[in-house]
């Protein structure tokens, strides 16, 4: 049990492992025990029936593991299943030659030749009964064929020997079948042990002779050097059993390696953002992932592949590109920009890039490797938008390091201008004077706020984020800002603030949430009108873990073509404006896990509303500033 277990680990691995004595010269490739097929083997039986993709047809790993799978379950089915033909057609040859000698010989059926035509039904009987047996082989099976096949052969044809020992046939020399077999099908001992007993069977049979007047000597040599024959044939045959199977173990080791790198690959591209296609000379399309179906028809109406790019008008620009590619062997090594479009779909520029798998270069000719060789082209995808609006991202990026550090700069002579010009309103100076001073310092302070904003709105440092009471946080904020405006609270007042009565628990970051508040206030006062309850700002807890914060004006809707650039950098209406505001709000909320949006609202009085969605988190309740 120990060795079959170690058999058992060492397939699992791969490795060849020492055939011991318990151990069947092709028992080490795994199969004949029940868990050979069922949970055991490299290679799950289910993977042969499981479709895959349509392109995995034409690949070769695909092929061989479908042939490996659904044949025969191991060379040693098929050894088997030779040598029960082979003893099927020796028992009608036995029984065909023996009839003849018995005829012409002039006796009547002799008792070799109903012992031939009992080996003869027995052997066509179990080859007939076990032509469809596929079922893996238990401990108990492979006993019962031994005995069904070894057992009969050596017991049927060491008969035949001993009844006719100077018969016309040469029955010893059948034995060497058994021996054969054993050594093939069996563990190393039972082999030994059935060429020792043919052996002995031999000289016994030279015994007999002898003693019936034969000469003893010769006799004895004769059967002695037969029997040293059968033990070289079991250790050959073994030997050769054992390469054999270490090699289909390999093989079905190495084929799974390969399949489960094939799966991965197929995980890997099935998950990617890009599509990607692989075509061949003649447009037509071997595998495609999802992505790349996406590309092709928005609507999901792109055949799973194969399918010729032909096969849709629409397509027939990126098949005249990639059989330009082939022929000419170039394609741009920044991509192509190609418009496609589905049947009734609206077209789609994509930008594509190409390479092969051999044979084309991008620079070169197409010069395959030799003649037969089919060489494949894979098409990476990506939607024309997405790369522009990613380069443009990147462009931001590298413009918004550039600005902080020119910003960082401008902060020291900046600070030295303010601190000269508060020195000069120090002094006693003339009306003309007081309102140059008054230009300098109102410009300096607008200096100020715009390199605030566009260090806030460089990459940096996070502020954690810490569970804070919105209601208070709000409430603060509001008093303290229109205070700054100048604006009266109370019921005319064109601020009206809703709050609720209880502490409201949101996850920010205090003056983060300032500074975004105020951006959306000023926004807001700016675009109101002048009636009672212009500007409105409402708190209140959603359905769920999220806290609304919203900021409303009754003024003019926002025009339909500046709604889609409101959060990006630099956009502005304003001509003294930077146009980080929303911007800048719109990080804010991000790095604390929160999200801002415009809502249009024609139908109502605040018909422009930006809302600010946190995530709600338990807060103790706390003393509060009220409105």
């Amino acid at each position: 049990m120990a060795s079959k277990d170690s058999a058992r680990r060492t397939q699992s691995t791969g490795s060849a492992p020492a055939t011991g004595g318990g151990e069947s010269w092709l028992e080490a490739l795994g199969f004949g025990e029940p868990s050979a097929l069922e949970g055991g083997s490299t290679i799950d039986p289910r993977w042969a029936d499981h479709s895959g993709t349509a392109g995995d047809d034409s690949s070769f790993l695909s092929r061989q593991a479908r042939r490996l799978v659904s044949a025969d379950h191991s060379a040693h089915q098929r050894v088997y299943r030779t040598y029960l033909t082979a003893r099927a057609a020796l028992g009608m040859t036995l029984v065909l030659a023996q009839l003849a000698i018995d005829l012409f010989g002039g006796r009547g059926p002799s008792l070799v030749l109903m012992l031939c035509g009992a080996y003869a039904l027995q052997a066509m009987v179990l080859r007939l009964w076990t032509a469809g047996d596929d079922r893996p082989s238990g401990v108990g099976r492979r006993r019962w064929r031994w005995w069904a096949t070894v057992g009969v052969d050596l017991l049927a044809f060491g008969a035949m020997h001993w009844l006719e020992p100077n018969a016309t046939l040469n029955h010893a020399a059948l034995l060497v079948l058994p021996v054969l077999m054993a050594g093939v099908l069996s563990a190393r001992v039972p082999a030994l042990a059935t060429a020792a007993a043919a052996s002995l069977l031999l000289l016994a049979s030279a015994w007999q002779r002898a003693m019936a007047g034969g000469d003893i000597t010769p006799l004895l040599s004769q059967a002695g050097l037969a029997g040293m024959g059968l033990f070289v044939i079991v250790l050959v045959a073994g030997q050769m059993a054992s390469r054999l199977a270490r090699e289909e173990r390999t093989a079905r080791g190495s084929l799974e390696l390969a399949r489960q790198q094939a799966e991965l690959n197929r995980l890997v591209i099935d998950e990617m953002s890009d599509g990607v296609l692989v075509v061949d000379r003649r447009g037509r399309v071997r595998a495609a992932n999802p992505a790349a179906r996406a590309l092709l028809s928005e609507r999901g109406a792109c055949p799973p592949a194969p399918f010729s790019l032909a096969s849709q008008p629409g397509w027939g620009r990126l098949q005249e590109a990639v059989a330009g590619a082939y022929e000419s062997g170039q394609w741009p090594a920044t991509g192509m920009d190609i418009t496609v479009a589905y049947a009734g779909e609206t077209p789609r520029s994509i930008r594509v890039r190409a390479r092969f798998t051999r044979g084309v270069r991008l620079n070169g000719a197409a010069t395959p490797d030799r003649a037969t060789d089919e060489v494949l082209g894979v098409l990476f995808m990506e939607e024309l938008r997405t790369v522009l609006a990613r380069q443009r991202e990147e462009r931001l990026v590298a413009m918004g390091r550039i600005s902080a550090g020119i910003a960082h700069e401008i902060r020291n002579p900046l600070a030295a201008v303010s601190q000269a010009n508060a020195l000069l309103q120090e002094d006693v100076l003339r009306p003309d004077q007081q309102r140059l001073v008054r230009i300098v310092a109102d410009n300096v302070e607008r200096l100020r706020r715009i390199v605030d904003d566009v260090m806030e709105a460089a990459p940096g440092s996070m502020s954690p984020s810490r569970t804070i009471d919105a209601t208070a946080e709000v409430a603060a904020i509001c008093a303290e800002w229109a205070r700054t405006e100048g604006l009266v609270l109370g019921g005319d007042s064109r601020l009206r603030v809703m709050l609720p009565k209880e502490p409201l628990g949101a996850v920010f970051d205090p003056d983060h949430l300032r500074r975004v508040l105020i951006n959306l206030l000023e926004n807001a006062l700016r675009h109101a009108s002048d009636r009672a309850g212009a500007v409105l700002v409402i708190l209140e807890a959603l359905d769920g873990p999220f806290v609304r914060l919203a900021v409303a004006s009754d003024g003019d809707p926002i025009p339909a073509d500046v709604e889609p650039h409101l959060f990006e950098p630099f956009h502005s209406t304003r001509s003294r404006g930077t146009g980080l505001g929303l911007y800048i709000c719109r990080e804010l909320c991000e790095r604390h896990g929160a999200s801002i949006d415009y809502l249009r609202r024609p139908d109502e009085r605040h018909t422009n509303l930006f809302q600010v969605v946190m995530q709600r988190d338990a807060v103790a309740a706390e003393g509060r500033l009220h409105l």
